[in-house]
């Protein structure tokens, strides 16, 4: 029997944190690449630091001429990137930072498999939903995400022009009967202009923002506040701490709620299961809640190296389920072709949709209608239902 009353958290990290940053280059190098081509191929790792951005990796194209002329766009992309979260501090500027790209040319011994519609790689992928938001995530990570997307758009709007580019969040929710009531702590520690310079100030610009996210009753008189607790957050960014693609999964999925299988997503083409079967394993768990058969769904597939059947599917319902676990599962294959192939048409994956995956989550976002985040649909409720 699971937990029924407890505290749970879960943390988030903004657009402007170096690691996100990294992401977010990884992800605008691929998105340029799948304009050109929708079968490029792409695994682009980016690291920051002090006045420097690093890329490298492995890319693709059929033609040898738009290869060289994308590699050559790489600059281009990073700058932009950098510019548009915000970065123009005087040792990390967007204008004179210094790129070096070591961008390189696909493994032949990768991409044979990948050729013949096999796997990118072996791994084991999580999925998960449960009804704890609308969106159907944990609550922790989903307005953890959300708190920092609206001090965003407040910090670039102009009218929080006190706020700099790295943040990050963290929600203790407590739990009762298996349900968030009540917010023990929230932190929130949030880079800041030189005028600024403690953090009562800066808790007065955040606080409106984070009671407009909250659903009403959850602060209370208990709840507690760490806002800067350190005191002065001016150097932020890469130029506090270096970044890195990747470092950021559990943000980037559940915040600790489900397991991760361990691979990152950004920066890495649709061939990548790390990236797409992670992808269909969320769309197959939240279709499994939407459709009324549990309340909670855990769905696990992995894979090999060049084999396109998935070697496994499990799903746990953590006793919540209406049906067995595994009818879920015999009906989770017979409604979706797990093949990397499959995975990439179902969901319409080759398309240019991954730079605004790389903050705020993967997954708990509301499909686009241009095809971004179309793992979120719940469109396979009636057909689940009908399987099982």
């Amino acid at each position: 029997m699971s937990r029924k009353n407890y505290v749970f958290t879960s943390e988030s990290v903004s657009e402007g944190h170096p690691d996100k940053l990294c992401d977010r280059v990884s992800d605008a190098v691929l998105d340029a690449f799948l304009t050109e081509e929708a079968h490029a191929r792409v695994a682009c790792e980016t690291f920051a630091t002090t006045g420097r951005v690093v890329v490298g990796g492995e890319v693709g194209l059929s033609d040898k001429k738009a290869l060289k002329a994308m590699k050559e766009r790489v600059e281009e992309i990073v700058r932009g990137c950098v510019k548009d979260i915000g970065y123009e501090q005087d040792e990390f500027h967007w204008n004179t930072l210094k790129v070096q790209n070591y961008l390189h040319s696909q493994s032949a011994h990768i991409a044979q498999g990948v050729e013949r519609d096999g796997a990118g790689d072996q791994g084991i992928m999580f999925g998960y939903a449960c009804r704890e938001t609308p969106e159907l995530m944990p609550a922790p990570i989903q307005y953890s995400h959300a708190i920092l997307r609206r001090l965003a758009e407040a910090r670039k709007s102009g009218k929080e022009p006190t706020l700099r580019p790295d943040a990050k969040s963290q929600l203790s929710l407590r739990y009762e009967d298996g349900k968030p009531v009540e917010v023990t702590s929230i932190v929130l520690s949030h880079q800041h202009s030189d005028e600024a310079q403690d953090s009562d100030a800066i808790r007065a610009i955040v606080e409106p923002y984070i009671r407009e996210i909250l659903p009403s009753g959850w602060i209370t008189e208990k709840t507690e506040w760490w806002v800067n607790p350190t005191g002065t957050f001016v150097i932020g960014g890469p130029d506090g701490d270096a970044g890195l693609t990747g470092r950021k999964i559990i943000v980037d999925t559940y915040g600790g709620a489900a397991p991760h299988g361990g691979g990152a997503f950004s920066g890495k083409d649709p061939t990548k299961v790390d990236r797409s079967a992670a992808y269909a394993a969320r769309y197959l768990a939240k279709n499994v809640v939407a459709a009324g058969l549990a309340d909670r769904c855990t769905l696990q597939v992995s894979y090999a190296i060049g084999v396109a059947k998935p070697l496994s599917i499990y799903v746990d319902t953590h006793g919540t389920g209406q049906v067995a676990a595994e009818a879920i599962e015999r009906a989770v294959m017979e409604c979706m072709d797990l093949t990397p192939r499959g995975i990439r048409e179902h969901l319409n994956l080759r398309r240019q949709i991954y730079a605004r995956t790389a903050a705020y989550g993967h997954f708990g976002r509301a499909p686009e209608a241009d095809g971004g985040f179309s793992w979120e649909k719940t469109d396979l409720v009636d057909a689940l239902k009908k399987a099982v």
